[in-house]
């Protein structure tokens, strides 16, 4: 597993948002990008219990968040509330 430095996650949110006009225009296309690069699902722990992230979603208030799973229980989380190293497509 691969994890993007700083360098990295700011070209990512360039190359995202370079031909956005608005914040709504670059939170969709930061979103979009991350949905196409987030290689899931993959497991990662969230307060000591094991969950698999099985992809990401918009918010209501303009955010994102991590679709979680756990057996038949599901929770988003917000991506600014997780920590973890992420697993990007194609990068190893």
């Amino acid at each position: 597993m691969s994890t993007w430095g700083p360098a990295a996650l700011e070209a990512l949110i360039e190359e995202a948002t370079v031909d956005a006009y608005g914040e709504d225009e670059q939170l969709t296309d930061f979103f979009t990008m991350i949905e196409e690069s987030l290689a899931v699902p993959f497991t990662m722990t969230v307060l000591g219990v094991e969950v698999s992230v099985v992809g990401v979603d918009l918010t209501e208030d303009g955010g994102v968040a991590a679709r979680c799973a756990r057996g038949t229980v599901r929770q988003d989380i917000g991506i600014l509330d997780l920590s973890v190293r992420l697993p990007a497509r194609g990068v190893s």
